[in-house]
């Protein structure tokens, strides 16, 4: 039978097994652009529960699935994330008012798992994560037939899904061509071998890596042991330095030394401070602060000869240290910004809006359009359900739009929506920075909020999404062999270009992009691209319309793509 701390362990095993193989899981995502990898996010997510579970003690099967569901819903992270959060939060629903299961009644909790992820989900596809989840449960529920014991029935539903994950390439073209199976698939596979460890065994499997993705006590934590360092160091050199450079040399004795290591000393003493010699049968260890280390390396010769040698410049490890400290500083400030802006707040206004967008350039336009919390995410760095709720309760409006920008954020922004009973929250569809833009343009403030969702998200039709990056991996797409480093370029999500610069790609895409029917387009320029750069690819696609299309540039700071390009 399964009980609460039998479930609780469980959890924690898995979590503890997928973090193991996060970066193998990683590396089986097959598109070349950078992206929220499939591992981390489905660990970050399990991690959430195991956090939440730390210190539950509970018997109760039902309240244990229930404290875990909730905790992996807010940080599910990614699509993936998602859809992991909502397997567990339909085996929670599954398991209500249950002291504790046999095999077959999780069996059937798992199919409610199972039915609420391919919900979630508009157009299922199969040889995906949902598969995988899907065919373990039909072998579990055969099993559950025969014998009802938690074991049989778990340990059937494991080596279905390892069969499931085996098939997927056989399911989608896109996974057999790249010879890898579904990253989601394999990942649930992970937390289901980790589970059945502890059903079976006894045995939580251990975490063979700290998740330097989600440091278990956060943020804040970093910023104060930083704080301890700066503070150590500035103690020591709290007075000017008065020497700059730290000296330390091993010299090998000379077979017939006649000078005695208390020389060296005395002359060392001349020439600096903090002065130490110390001598065995073979060696004599030189440790000196002087603003002449050459003068001690050539005293230390007449000894023997030099076995090892460090200068450190003092006053250099000094600004850095202080550079350092300022920076933590400011990241303490902005995070006691950020916790100031997302208090939860009486919707007081009509409508608000929150958006996700990285950059700073992207975040200063998105709040000029009118937005009042921009959430910090994007394409390599997926917002949690949580991070995405905490905007939502901090805009102080009856209802809140909120634009994701990323097809990989919709999923988790919709989970929102249930978890808000005071307000009305919106998803507007964006798949994209400029089809968050020109939903956040098409926002009529005499219009009701229904009648805005419908014209917010028909504009996003009218835009087209042009993105210059590189490629994240070797790969290849038809007959273009994609090598590491290049630059591609991505006419809405279809690689099109490949180049070797930035802004030839943009220019070789705005060409293809834009159309007689083409009134205006936006380039926004992110991080790695200068404003000469910027110009003169601006200057070049101007050229090449004929001065019949309106262009504006846009220093967008965004990661990851050089270019976006917003085609209307």
């Amino acid at each position: 039978m399964i009980n609460g701390s039998g479930y609780k362990n469980a959890i924690i095993s898995g979590a503890n097994n997928i973090t193991s193989h996060k970066q193998e899981i990683n590396a089986l995502n097959i598109f070349p652009v950078p992206d929220g990898d499939t591992g981390t996010n489905m660990s970050m997510t399990i991690q959430a529960a195991a956090r939440a579970l730390e210190d539950v003690h509970s018997q109760n099967v039902s309240e244990v699935a229930s404290i875990a569901a909730s905790a992996m819903l807010k940080g599910a992270r990614g699509n993936s994330g998602v859809i992991l959060s909502l397997l567990f939060r339909g085996i929670a629903n599954g398991l209500k008012e249950r002291t504790e299961v046999d095999g077959k009644a999780f069996a059937s909790a798992f199919h409610v798992g199972v039915e609420m992820a391919y919900k979630a989900v508009m157009n299922p596809a199969e040889g995906t994560i949902l598969t995988v989840a899907r065919m373990a449960f039909d072998a579990g529920r055969t099993a559950a037939e025969i014998d009802t014991d938690s074991v049989v029935v778990f340990n059937a539903l494991c080596s279905a899904a390892h069969d499931a994950l085996d098939k997927t390439p056989e399911m989608l073209p896109v996974l057999k061509k790249a010879g890898v199976v579904d990253a989601g698939g394999m990942g649930l596979c992970m937390i289901l071998d980790g589970m059945l460890s502890l059903f079976r065994d006894g045995e939580i499997v251990e975490a063979k890596e700290q998740d330097e993705d989600e440091p278990a006590t956060g943020i804040q934590a970093q910023i104060e042991a930083s704080r301890e360092f700066f503070r150590n160091a500035a103690a020591e050199y709290d007075t000017d330095i008065t020497y700059t450079y730290c000296t330390e040399f091993i010299v090998g004795k000379a077979e017939e030394l006649t000078k005695s290591p208390l020389e060296l000393r005395s002359f060392l003493e001349t020439i600096g401070d903090c002065v130490v010699v110390a001598e065995d049968e073979d060696i004599i260890k030189v440790h000196v602060h002087t603003e002449n280390p050459g003068n001690a390396l050539q005293a230390g010769l007449e000894f023997g000869q030099l076995l090892t040698v460090k200068v450190e410049n003092m006053k250099e490890q000094h600004r850095k240290a202080a550079e350092q400290y300022e920076k933590e500083k400011a990241a303490a400030e902005q995070e006691r910004k950020r916790q100031e802006e997302l208090r939860p707040v009486e919707p007081e206004k009509e409508a608000g809006f929150v958006a996700v967008a990285s950059g700073e350039g992207l975040v200063g336009v998105f709040r000029d359009l009118g937005c009042d919390h921009v959430v910090s995410g994007g394409q390599s760095m997926n917002p949690s359900t949580e991070d995405i709720l905490e905007a939502v309760m901090a805009t102080p409006a009856k209802t809140v739009f909120v634009l994701p920008n990323n097809k990989n954020i919709i999923l988790a922004a919709e989970q929102v929506i249930p978890l808000v009973n005071d307000r009305e929250v919106v998803i507007i569809p964006s798949k994209t920075i400029p089809q968050g833009l020109v939903a956040m343009l098409s926002y009529a403030a005499d219009s009701t909020s229904e009648l805005n969702r419908e014209f917010m998200t028909a504009a996003l039709a009218n835009v087209s999404t042009g993105q210059v990056t590189y490629a994240a991996r070797n790969s290849e797409f038809g007959m273009t062999k994609i090598k590491e480093g290049d630059i591609i370029a991505l006419n809405n999500g279809k690689l099109t270009v490949k180049e070797k610069d930035p802004v030839k790609a943009v220019v070789k895409l705005a060409k293809e992009m834009i159309t007689r029917d083409t009134s205006y387009v936006s380039l926004i320029y992110g991080n790695g691209i200068t404003e000469e750069q910027a110009a003169a690819a601006m200057e070049t696609i101007e050229a090449k319309t004929g001065g019949s299309v309106e262009i504006s540039l846009i220093q967008g700071d965004q990661p990851i793509y050089y270019f976006i390009l917003s085609v209307e």
